[in-house]
């Protein structure tokens, strides 16, 4: 078997290790380094995360797992400084060597940062990993004004998750008009006036030289002499290609690895794909070229007869909430191109497309882009235009039955993912597939930028023809394994007494036996939900943090979060968790935002000793459970205090702790309305007020803030306690998983739950299903420190490789 070695873990070089798999699974030993600690992930949802519409565990495209069953070994936080092309091996940081037979460069790219006075302050960053969209979030806690330097795709996209975030932003551009490479003026225009309505405020034609603080970033000068106010800049003007291993290796480098047609390099047995490659002298920035690289290169490596990669013509979409725009290939007018044009300036509709020779060469559409995916064919394929009409979105918007029966089956569907028509259709035909989550999950169509989902739906319909089923098409399934909705799923566990995640999938035909990152935790939850004493838990079809009982951080340690009820502690505590922290070398030692004391960079092997040494419970820091209960120090000593808060928040933490919950929960417990443990923005909040409690739900400190509404108010604590019980397991019981409290309150409706809680006796029936459940659990540190199988399966320090 032939040694395959690949540098870069990142979207297109697995996307080409998945294409040699599906060509010649059994021709290749593969081993890829990752310079990040984390699994393969879809870079083009960062910007989702940093607009809080989706987490990052949600974004994984290949977790751990995957690498295991398809026999890769995987090193993650390791990167390869050397190529001896000579001797055919690699040597890392670490200074592992590793031989090859075949080489792939795919170390990607870097944010381009301004060679300017000041570009290293704190607070200066680039946007293009998820360290960056942390650091993003971490600063909106802190400050309060944002500036991204850049009114391109990128920069727009920031800008966007910062105003998400609470920070008033600037966006400087050094252009009179945003994303200028793909929009005309009155596109641009367009866009404009729609980000400055959301909240956006632009300073155009401005060049920056200067970062203006002492040691954090305070503001930007411009070349015409004025400045603005900055707490944190986001340089998001451009990447560059990250070509360090291949020059230091006498690979020959002009902006990127140049390669050939074939993905080749200078040097023998050496290949680079994806942003890193340089083809004719074109760097691609998005995913769909740098995929039809990957294919190129894993048909060349399986010795099969391999299209030359003739380079690609690209489309962009923004993904920005309340923009609809697109555009493809060339943008402005020449003497040789006459455009087609439409425009509504009052709904806010423009479309245009430049013809040349009766052939599209040019497509933008702002505020209604369903005809981008018919109009974008036309142009990648060169068809000649005559005779047919270019705008037709009203007939997509039908379902286009008649333009999908017109496509050939080679047509693309999908440019992110180059999936064709043909490919779409035989997966419906061969796997029996009737909702478009099914089709996504099966033939990779709609995963990336989502563009192509109208279409493949409109296929989904053409193929099935009388069976298709617009409804179940549409319903939300667990994931792409099953078409089964959450609802569809617990009725089943509950009918066909169903009792573990194996079993749910075999006897409800999972399509993937296996089932995915995103279906076994929540089968898990559902399963420990409605088995509430009897179910055993399968921790590994948890979430990696929970697996772990322990957050992973971004280098690949731990942290270690003691729980301290309701944030009170003791000297002899504190004694233990000093001791612990000077013994291991703890590199960061740091208060909460719970109140409690967070030991973080703790090595993975060093977990269980810590946990003995420290004898204390769990905090659930890692887990979609209940975290912390923030207290006030009440009426025992502030003289404002008209409740006893410190009781009552440890009463809530002692009874609700490790009680596992659709998503984290968290409670603040205030004696007085001054609310200084921020009651008002915890899932639930109990305020003192003389003569008892109001409590206050769903409320939420994260990325989308919201205040608590009003549940109910009550004079007693045994009264709290009846009702946050109640209130929690109807959550557990009605929330889809991995749904926050805040999430589930606007779905189903206050007024519903407040009616719910309000019968006695099911007042009386919640609590007695809580309380059956809250028996069965047991504190997890004490049960890794007492296995020995747990500790080996779990804390054993080795490297993810398969058959382990």
């Amino acid at each position: 078997m032939k040694k395959l070695v690949m540098i870069g873990n990142g979207m297109a070089g697995v996307r080409t290790i998945e294409e040699i798999l599906k060509l010649s699974p059994e021709q290749f030993e593969i081993t890829i380094f990752g310079q990040e600690p984390h699994p393969n992930y879809n870079r083009i949802k960062l910007s989702n995360i940093l607009q809080g519409d989706t987490s990052f565990d949600e974004i994984i495209i290949n977790p751990l797992d995957w690498y295991k069953e398809n026999n890769i070994q995987l090193f993650t936080g390791e990167s390869i400084t050397k190529i001896d092309v000579e001797s055919k091996k690699v040597i890392s940081d670490q200074g592992r060597e590793v031989a090859y037979d075949e080489l792939i460069i795919a170390t990607g790219s870097n944010s381009f940062i301004l060679p300017i006075p000041g570009a290293d302050k704190i607070g200066v960053t680039g946007f293009r990993d998820i360290k960056d969209c942390e650091m993003m979030i971490k600063s909106a806690a802190e400050y309060k004004k944002a500036v991204v330097i850049g009114g391109g795709l990128l920069g727009l996209e920031a800008a966007r998750g910062l105003l998400n975030l609470g920070m008033k932003v600037d966006v400087v551009h050094l252009m009179p008009s945003l994303m200028e490479r793909q929009l005309d003026p009155i596109a641009s225009s367009l866009l404009k006036a729609e980000l400055e309505s959301q909240g956006m405020r632009f300073l155009m034609e401005k060049e920056t030289v200067e970062v203006i603080g002492d040691e954090r970033v305070a503001g930007l000068r411009f070349k015409d002499g004025s400045f603005v106010q900055a707490d944190l800049v986001v340089m998001a003007i451009g990447i560059k290609s990250n070509t360090i291993v291949a020059k230091n290796s006498g690979i020959y480098v002009n902006r990127g690895i140049v390669v050939n047609d074939y993905m080749e390099t200078s040097a023998p047995h050496v290949y680079a794909v994806g942003e890193c490659a340089e083809h004719r002298e074109i760097v691609y920035g998005l995913v769909a070229p740098l995929y039809e690289q990957g294919k190129v290169l894993a048909e060349r490596l399986c010795g099969r007869e391999a299209s030359a990669y003739e380079g690609s013509v690209t489309g962009t979409q923004l993904k920005v909430a309340g923009v609809d725009l697109f555009s493809a290939g060339e943008i402005y007018e020449d003497g040789t191109t006459k455009s087609i044009m439409v425009y509504n300036e009052y709904e806010g509709i423009y479309k245009r497309a430049l013809i040349r020779n009766n052939r599209i060469v040019g497509i933008v559409l702002y505020g209604d882009t369903k005809d981008s995916t018919r109009l974008y064919r036309m142009l990648s394929k060169k068809e000649d235009i005559t005779g047919i009409s270019i705008f037709e979105s009203q007939c997509s918007a039908e379902g286009g039955s008649g333009d999908i029966a017109s496509m050939p089956n080679d047509e693309l569907v999908c440019g992110c993912n180059g999936v064709t028509k043909g490919a779409i259709v035989e997966a419906i035909k061969t796997q029996g597939l009737i909702t478009l989550d099914q089709v996504s999950h099966c033939t990779n169509a709609g995963r990336s930028c989502g563009r192509c989902k109208p279409m493949v739906n409109d296929i989904l319909a053409y193929t099935l023809g009388d069976q298709f089923d617009a409804n179940a098409a549409q319903k939300t399934s667990i994931c792409g394994c099953t078409t089964i909705s959450r609802e569809e799923l617990i009725a089943e566990i509950r009918e066909k007494g169903l009792t573990s995640v194996k079993e749910v999938m075999n006897v409800l035909e999972w399509n993937n036996e296996e089932g995915c990152t995103k279906c076994r935790p929540a089968i898990n939850y559902y399963l420990g939900m409605i088995h509430m004493d009897e179910y055993k838990d399968d921790r590994d079809s948890r979430l990696v943090n929970e697996k772990m009982h322990a957050n992973i951080q971004k280098d690949g340690t731990y942290s270690v979060v003691p729980r301290m009820y309701g944030g009170v502690t003791t000297a002899a505590d504190l004694k233990k968790i000093a001791e612990v922290a000077e013994k291991y070398e703890v590199p960061l030692v740091k208060l909460t935002g719970g109140q409690r004391i967070g030991l973080f960079g703790v090595k993975k092997e060093d977990l269980p000793s810590m946990w003995k040494e420290l004898d204390m419970p769990s905090g659930y820091a890692y887990g979609k459970t209940l975290r912390t209960v923030k207290t006030c120090v009440g009426a025992q000593f502030c003289r404002y205090g008209t409740q006893d808060s410190m009781s009552l928040g440890i009463e809530l933490e002692k009874k609700f702790e490790r009680l596992d919950t659709p998503h984290k929960v968290k409670m603040g417990v205030s004696a007085c309305p001054r609310n200084c443990s921020e009651a008002g923005i915890k899932d639930i909040g109990f305020v003192g007020i003389d003569g008892g409690w109001e409590i206050y739900v769903a409320g939420n400190g994260g990325v989308d803030l919201r205040a608590g509404d009003l549940l109910a108010t009550v004079k007693t604590e045994a009264e709290v306690m009846e009702m946050t019980g109640a209130y929690l397991q109807y959550y557990r019981e009605t929330a889809n998983y991995l749904e926050r409290t805040s999430k589930w309150v606007e779905r189903v409706g206050l007024e519903h739950v407040k009616e719910v809680l309000a019968n006695e006796e099911t007042r009386k029936e919640l609590n007695e299903r809580m309380d059956q459940t809250l028996k069965k659990y047991i504190e997890p540190w004490n049960e890794a420190i007492e296995s020995e199988n747990i500790k080996d399966k779990y804390y054993a320090n080795h490297i993810v490789k398969a058959g382990e």
